[in-house]
């Protein structure tokens, strides 16, 4: 009897040990410290010889005057360059949503057809935070170029659904005991949703409507709908005796935020008759606004400032057709816009429009940044091509509280870079998301590269 409860006390303080240990390990911090390197903390002043300690995925400590913790895996960061994590406001890459273009074959009535036409317009129940592939290579590959996080934007036209700020990988998360079964996608998920998206652009295949103004009008219907159906959930509520309950419309009822200005609605607007546009709507329905693509935005700027209005610029600059022969002749509006489109930038920054950059429709990733340097070439100051990277998108995003600068208590998202972020030969040595380290040569697509090509992470 004796040895039995001996035997029962024994594996008793074993299992408490086993659960102890994984408790331990599940919480030992990650610990760096970036030793010596110029830190471009955005909010303040560069520091030309500073330390950035990181703890737990936070940043812990900067400063000229900080010194590396005993516990840190120190990085000697002489003759480096620590940026915060470069945002990418405008990407549909990792995202698994399809937008169907032709009518389905169970389809037996011109109602169910009609119905079928309107759920591939209005979207704007689709949130890009339930549809991300974590493990997605494409969107993990970003950060071969410094791109840390990106705003996943749903793909489609006319009301496409709400986009997610998201980390463009997932950190192993070590097992913890009563954390059974924790959602991954909340680890990389930094902010759902950012905005609402509409672009007036007409649909393919069988589903309407088939012009300009069509589609404008069907935008417009939409937020007037989502009113209306405001209104009766309102009366429903104060007395529903008497009333039939108002039918539940995911899509319209996605929509009220955007009416309230709780969230805001990115227009997609190129030219400049498009961003009025725009703005026109926004102001007859008291949205908040956003101008995304936003390539002639800089000729509308009084309207954009007097509406408070934000511009996420797309990087996805135009270029003369491969197709065109070296001698055919192309309309003076295209030349106007390529000549136009690197200087943009800077225009808007002299007017004092907050704006970011995007990627959307890039197909080489690593266009981002020598577009970015085109921009800086044509007149853009560095430090204001640095903001529209990092704070400005992360103002734009409401996450400015947790991303976009190097400041204590914020997510360490960083960059490390060999040099200038925009200078031909730099190239990305370390990047760190949520505090982790990442392996840039596990990621593929070769070695990691800013504008050029380089060396994987590790300590120095």
């Amino acid at each position: 009897m004796r040895m039995t409860l001996r035997l029962r006390f024994i594996a008793c303080v074993a299992a408490a040990a086993l659960v102890l240990g994984l408790g331990v390990h599940a919480d030992a911090p990650f610990v760096y410290a970036i030793k010596g390197a110029r830190v471009v903390t955005v909010t303040s002043s560069p520091i030309s010889n500073g330390t950035v300690v990181i703890r737990n995925g936070l940043i812990d400590a900067v400063g000229a005057d900080v010194q590396p913790p005993a516990d840190a895996v120190v990085i000697d960061g002489a003759g480096l360059t620590v940026y915060p994590g470069l945002i990418d406001m405008g990407s549909s890459v990792g995202l698994d949503i399809q937008v169907p273009a032709q009518q389905p074959q169970t389809v037996r009535s011109t109602d169910e057809a009609e119905r079928w036409k309107r759920s591939v317009v209005l979207r704007a129940d689709v949130n890009a935070a339930d549809h991300v592939k974590l493990d997605a290579p494409e969107l993990s590959r970003l950060a071969t170029s410094g791109i840390i996080t990106v705003l996943a934007t749903p793909p489609g036209v006319l009301i496409k659904g709400q986009s997610a700020l998201v980390n463009v990988t997932t950190p192993e998360v070590e097992p913890s005991v009563g954390a059974i079964a924790t959602p991954r996608s909340g680890v990389s998920v930094v902010r759902a949703p950012v905005a609402l998206h509409v672009e007036f652009q007409n649909p393919r295949g069988d589903v309407y409507p088939a012009s300009l103004l069509g589609a404008i009008a069907f935008v417009r219907q939409s937020f007037i709908d989502a009113q209306y159906q405001q209104l009766l959930e309102q009366r429903y509520q104060k007395s529903p005796a008497g009333m039939l309950r108002p039918p539940f419309d995911p899509a319209l009822e996605a929509m009220q935020p955007a009416l309230a200005a709780r969230l805001p609605v990115a227009f997609e607007a190129g030219l400049e008759r498009e961003v009025l546009r725009a703005l026109r709507m926004a102001k007859e329905f008291k949205l908040d606004p956003i101008i995304t693509g936003a390539h002639e935005a800089d000729l509308a700027a009084a309207d954009l400032k007097a509406q408070n209005a934000r511009v996420i610029y797309s990087l996805n600059f135009p270029t003369r057709p491969r197709t065109l022969a070296p001698d055919a002749d192309e309309p003076a509006r295209e030349l106007r816009l390529r000549a136009h489109v690197s200087k943009a930038p800077a225009s808007l920054e002299k007017a004092g429009i907050v704006f970011a950059f995007s990627s959307g429709g890039l197909s080489d990733t690593h266009d981002f940044l020598r577009n970015v340097a085109k921009a800086v070439k044509d007149g853009l100051a560095d430090d204001a091509a640095v903001r529209a990277l990092t704070i400005n998108a992360a103002r734009i995003a409401g996450a400015a509280d947790r991303l976009g600068s190097i400041e204590k208590g914020k997510m360490a998202n960083l960059v490390v870079a060999d040099g200038d972020l925009f200078a031909d030969r730099t190239k990305i040595k370390n990047v760190f998301i949520d505090g982790r380290q990442v392996d840039l040569e596990a990621l593929g697509d070769g070695a990691p590269r800013g504008r050029g090509r380089g060396a994987g992470p590790g300590a120095r």
